[in-house]
Parts: structure tokens; sequence; C-alpha cells
């Protein structure tokens, strides 16, 4: 039976992946993958042989009737993002769409596993029972705007994703819409060597992550 299986992938540690995972990668037909590099060295790490396409918010809408197609011939596919959670802060979400509606009988399967965000609210040490993601903040246009909102948010921690070079203007938009004296857990390259796991202000924060600290990715978590 065609199946489209959603699959989590590590966030950076590359044994951080499930046995089912493995398995289903195994055994279907093709993986599509935001940076097909990126999940070519996933695959190589456990020896697993399939062929991989790209499947990016670039090229997306362009693809999705060849993929429902592939489908409709008994397929199946697994979609992966770079790391943790289709779906999630990624294009995932509207393949899964567009084959529910275009093609109904196929079976959506998801296969659990890592996400940055979980990860980072379990170390957080605040209270993760009702919390609002916002993804990642606009690169340019909406940002003095997008912090106003995250202001106004009364459900909180507020978390957001950010790359380090956008790290330093988040803090900026923090301490100028809610002050620059708010509490903020900033955790940085989840996984890898040189994971980190950092409490503090705005002000604090704005200070500390300059040039090498600045480096990687990041989790943003505002209480």
């Amino acid at each position: 039976m065609a199946t489209l299986f959603i699959i989590a992938t590590p966030i950076g540690n590359l044994e951080d992946i499930t046995l089912r995972a493995l398995r289903v990668l195994k055994e279907v037909d093709l993986v599509l993958a935001e940076d097909t590099r990126v999940t070519q060295k996933l695959l190589r790490r456990y020896e697993i042989k399939k062929p991989v396409e790209r499947y990016d918010e670039h090229i997306a809408e362009h693809i999705h009737a060849r993929i429902a197609e592939d489908l409709r011939q008994g397929k199946s596919i697994a979609l992966v993002s770079d790391a943790g959670t289709p779906g999630i802060s990624d294009p995932g979400a509207r393949l899964v769409a567009y084959v529910r509606e275009h093609v109904p009988d196929v079976s959506l399967v998801p296969i659990p596993g890592p996400s940055a965000l979980i990860t980072a609210l379990s170390v957080a040490g605040v209270s993760a029972d009702s919390f609002t993601f916002l993804g990642y903040p606009p690169h340019k246009k909406g940002r003095k705007t997008f912090f106003q909102n995250v202001r106004d948010i009364k459900v909180r921690p507020v978390v957001v994703y950010e790359s380090p070079h956008r790290l330093q203007k988040t803090f900026t938009g923090v301490a100028e819409t809610i002050g620059e004296d708010t509490n903020l857990i900033v955790v940085k390259e989840l996984t890898k060597i040189y994971e980190e796991i950092w409490h503090g202000s705005v002000k604090e924060a704005t200070s500390y992550f300059q040039k090498e600290k600045g480096k990687g990715e990041f989790v943003v978590i505002i209480v």
C-alpha cells in the first residue's frame, strides 16, 4: 500500500535516530529531503542506499503532482527534514496537506523522534504545560511587528528558532519591545559538541553571545 512516512531525524548527533526510522528508511522507494547532502550524510552513516530527491520551499509546489503520482503507483516515500521533525518550521506540512487532498487513499504515517523545540523546553527549567511556538522571526519586513506581538502574547514561554546571523537582532527586538531585563533561556547547538544551555536577561545575552559564542543554531525561550 502506498505510504508517505513523515520521519524525524537527528538535530545534531546522528546517534539520535530511532530503530524504527532506520528500518523505514531502508524499506522506502524514495527519500525526500530539504538538503540532499545533509540527508545523504545520515544515510551513509547507517549504510542505507536509497534515491534521495530535493524537497524544499523553493521547489515544493512544482513537484507535488509528481510525488502524488508516485504514490498513486504504489510507491512508499519518506519525507525528512534537515534536522528534527518535518512540518515544524519547514515545508513538510505543504506536502502532507497536498497528499491528503489529492491522494486521500495514501497512508500518512508519522515516525516520531527528535525535535529541537521539545528538546530545548525539556532543559529550560520552566513550566511547559503551555507555551507559544513562533518558528523563525521574519528576516526583515515585519520584525518590529513580530516582537510587538510577542510582547502581547499571554501564553508563555514563547519559543523561537534563530540563526547565528540574526541572533543579536532578535535580542534587540525583545529588548526594545518587552524590555532588556526580560529573562531568556538560550539553547545553542543542541546535541552537538558545543551544546550550551544559557539563562539570563536579554541585556546579558546581548553581551554574552558575541563572536564565537554567537555561532551555531539557537532556540530562544522568552519567559
